[in-house]
């Protein structure tokens, strides 16, 4: 046994005692049992399984190569580790341009290690591909290892994949001084159980320096011979429905090793990577406006094409930089016939390639380049974000410059396969019995209303690629609607520069485009019920499982708004604590409660009340769901009667207290602040002043927190008693199972028609039989 402490210590010599108080006087086994050595046998013939479960979210192929661990002692042992890590990256970059070219033979591919039992590690390859191709993918996994067995890698993958280590490395040296306790806990552990050695990521660095450059593309490519089919691999297919059988497996093996025996596999064939992200650089734009906010320790700026730039430099994390820019107006804005159209846009773009170049293309001009940058259009807001190493904060803002300057055009090849993903998700979909719960709620609450609604594949025949390419080309094209929120270890002699070249850069079009009045943004259509709802969604299930969700509607006064959502976020919290105590520790029926709620807040309107809704969530034993339900329902009442207890509002207050300060040293934190104050009601151009404004409706709140305001809170925002939402999901049984539990459904609030459907239904089979018995 081994007592690991990881964490701020002002004092380890007292952590040492106290761990010696609590744990000293244990004595170990003067004759310990001897961990058993169970080895595995290998096997020179594959071996296969073929399954097929009715509930899979989709078809799958997995190929398992096992394997004897190999421990890590020596600079040797670490040689061979990397050259490992090299092997899977740079098969899986292969991986992932075969899954985007026409017709490809599967949605997604990756290959990973595993510990399997103690002596033995598997490399598993596993794919999702369309119904009834699992053939085809497993003959593109086998002939791709085969490939890289007969030609190799070229140099250029391994350079691409070195640099990629390189820049990874480098990144955990330079925050090797902000690395979270529980890494470091795992790495001790690991050791102590698996021998695993402690490197220390100083001489890591140094190690993996001196060690890439000299790896080579032949070294890597080496290890493809150990993942033959006959080093004792597992061929497994998972399936929904049946489209093959072993035979045909055993088949394609055969065939892949006749094609490799024969030398009949071409080698792979790299595509063209361009040098530059941008071809031709910006002229640089100019700061028409700068604004110190002291009391948020950021600078703001408005650029000369209309771009507002807010930055905060931190030293929370040294290789981080976190940026998100957002514009009002989004899917509400659209009509119901062009919606099905516009919220495909995003996807089919991104296929395409937002930034000037296709994503196969992309991932290999990024590669060594700590960058990430991702799109989003939603209900009101355009946006895109991402974070990036300060080193490669050009790099991210060349790739927004790119988001805004170019137009993508549909592509009969990348339309065809966006399709069928987005088809085979939707059959997935309508598979998995929590999905069929999961819409059937949504249905219930916002009244079907086609934003909430998911994609059937009927509406898939509504999207008009072309339409939808040319909805996200207005989505990021006028820079002048755009706020800009930069947040992490940036230099502003630096920083300065590079925005002004790249967000000022970017022309502003002649005429405004999709330029919203934040005042006069279009609501979403959705309406809660009006009474108490109970439906219980029957789902076929291997496994049986019980889903149950609870909703009650809540109304936020816009006079004191910025409070309520306060309050709302403490009665969240209230509900969670206290439904995990009722229900986990004192009944001891789940295993977890979640609490969450949806406020249609984020509508920047600066008029009318807001509403939404508060969630909760919780799995348990289908036979004593209509008990729970019934016990969280009766807590919820007693709360808002009653009221909490004083340790009740205490725990609320000092969990939201420990995330605050956490939160303090978080860049993800602040740059959530700092987006709120802008995207706040209050927010009239004054950013800081809006800033001060929450953060002393935080203080407000906190402050007059007690068990009679929480519960006046829980009355005023939950005002209906009779007013909520009850969805279960059960596994589906048998009709005459049912029936037998009709008094229990009469008593929890089954809906009466469809009990005297049952009830009707009964009847005349009975009589339908007694008259064929006469007869």
């Amino acid at each position: 046994m081994a007592v690991i402490a990881v964490g701020d210590f002002s004092d380890t010599k007292s952590v040492i005692e106290l761990i010696r108080t609590h744990f000293g006087h244990k004595n170990s086994a003067s004759d310990p049992p001897p961990i058993a050595n169970l080895p595995v046998p290998s096997h020179e013939d594959p071996r296969f399984s073929y399954f097929v479960e009715p509930e899979a979210s989709g078809s799958a192929v997995m190929i398992c190569y096992k394997m004897q661990v190999d421990e890590v002692k020596t600079v040797k042992d670490y040689r061979e580790m990397l050259v490992k890590s090299m092997f899977r990256i740079a098969l899986n970059r292969r991986f992932f341009k075969i899954s985007r070219r026409k017709d490809p033979p599967y949605f997604s591919c990756s290959i990973a290690s595993y510990i399997l039992v103690r002596q033995l590690k598997a490399y598993i390859m596993t794919s999702s591909c369309k119904e009834k191709g699992t053939l085809e993918a497993l003959e593109s996994m086998l002939i791709e290892v085969a490939r890289v067995r007969l030609h190799g890698f070229s140099e250029r993958e391994i350079s691409v994949v070195r640099a990629l280590l390189l820049s990874r490395i480098e990144s955990a040296y330079l925050e090797r001084d902000q690395m979270e306790s529980t890494i470091l806990r795992s790495e001790y552990s690991q050791h102590f159980t698996d021998n695993k050695p402690i490197i220390g990521i100083e001489y890591e660095a140094q190690l993996q320096k001196s060690i890439l450059p000299d790896i080579l593309a032949t070294e890597v490519s080496k290890f493809a011979e150990k993942l033959w089919t006959s080093c004792s691999s597992v061929i497994q297919i998972v399936e929904p429905q049946a489209s093959a059988v072993v035979d045909d497996l055993k088949n394609i093996v055969m065939k892949i090793n006749k094609l490799e025996s024969e030398r009949s596999i071409s080698p792979w064939d790299d595509e063209h990577i361009p040098e530059e992200i941008v071809s031709l650089k910006p002229n640089t734009g100019k700061i028409v406006q700068q604004h110190e906010h002291i009391n948020m320790g950021a600078t703001e700026l408005v650029l000369s094409n209309g771009m507002r730039v807010c930055y905060k430099c931190t030293d929370f994390f040294n290789d981080q930089v976190l940026f998100t820019g957002f514009s009002y107006g989004g899917l509400s804005e659209l009509p119901e016939s062009n919606y099905f159209s516009s919220s495909m846009g995003s996807t089919i773009a991104e296929e395409i390639g937002v930034f000037g170049h296709r994503p196969s293309v992309l991932m290999d001009m990024l590669a060594g380049k700590r960058v990430d940058v991702d799109i989003e259009v939603r209900a009101y807001r355009r946006t895109f974000y991402g974070d990036c190493s300060p080193f490669y904060f050009e790099t991210a803002l060349q790739l927004v410059y790119q988001l805004f300057t170019t137009n993508v055009t549909p592509d009969d090849e990348v339309i065809k396969r966006v399709m069928q993903v987005k088809e085979e998700a939707i059959l997935a979909r309508e598979r998995d019995p929590y999905t069929s719960f999961s819409n059937r709620a949504r249905e219930i609450n916002y009244g079907d209303s086609y934003f909430f609604r998911p994609f059937k594949k009927s509406d898939l025949q509504k999207v008009d690629p072309l339409k939808a390419c040319q909805y996200f080309n207005t989505c990021f094209k006028d820079p002048s609607t755009f706020t800009v929120v930069i947040v992490g270890n940036i230099d502003p002699a630096v920083a300065l520069p590079l925005i002004l070249q790249y967000l000022g850069g970017i022309e502003k079009p002649p005429e405004p485009v999709l330029h919203f009045n934040c005042d006069h943004i279009k609501s979403l259509p959705f309406k809660f019920p009006k009474t108490i709802t109970r439906e219980v969604v029957c789902s076929p299930m291997i496994e049986a499982q019980c889903m149950v969700r609870l909703c009650f509607p809540i109304g936020l006064k816009k006079e004191t708004l910025e409070e309520e959502i306060h309050y709302t976020e403490f009665i969240s919290k209230l509900l969670e604590t206290k439904l995990l105590q009722l229900l986990r520790f004192k009944h001891g029926q789940i295993y977890s409660a979640s609490v969450s709620e949806f406020i249609d807040g984020d509508l920047p309107c600066l008029s009318g009340d807001i509403r939404g809704d508060i969630r909760i969530d919780f799995s348990c034993d289908p036979k004593i769901s209509l008990k729970l339900v019934d016990l969280a329902l009766n807590e919820i009442l007693r709360l808002r009667e009653e009221g909490p207890s004083d340790q009740d509002v205490i725990t609320i207050l000092e969990i939201e207290q420990r995330a605050h300060e956490n939160g303090l040293q978080e860049n993800y934190y602040w740059l959530s602040r700092i987006l709120c104050s802008y995207q706040s009601r209050i927010y009239s151009g004054d950013v800081g002043t809006s800033f001060k404004i929450l953060d002393e409706g935080r203080s407000n709140v906190r402050k007059s927190l007690t068990p009679l305001t929480t519960q006046l809170a829980l009355q005023r925002i939950m005002p209906h008693k009779n007013q909520y939402t009850v969805v279960i999901l059960m596994p589906q049984t048998p009709w005459f199972k049912r029936l037998r539990s009709f008094p229990q459904w009469t008593l929890h609030g089954i809906d009466a028609k469809i009990l005297a459907a049952i009830a009707a239904l009964t009847v005349l089979a009975l009589s339908l039989r007694r008259y064929s018995q006469k007869s």
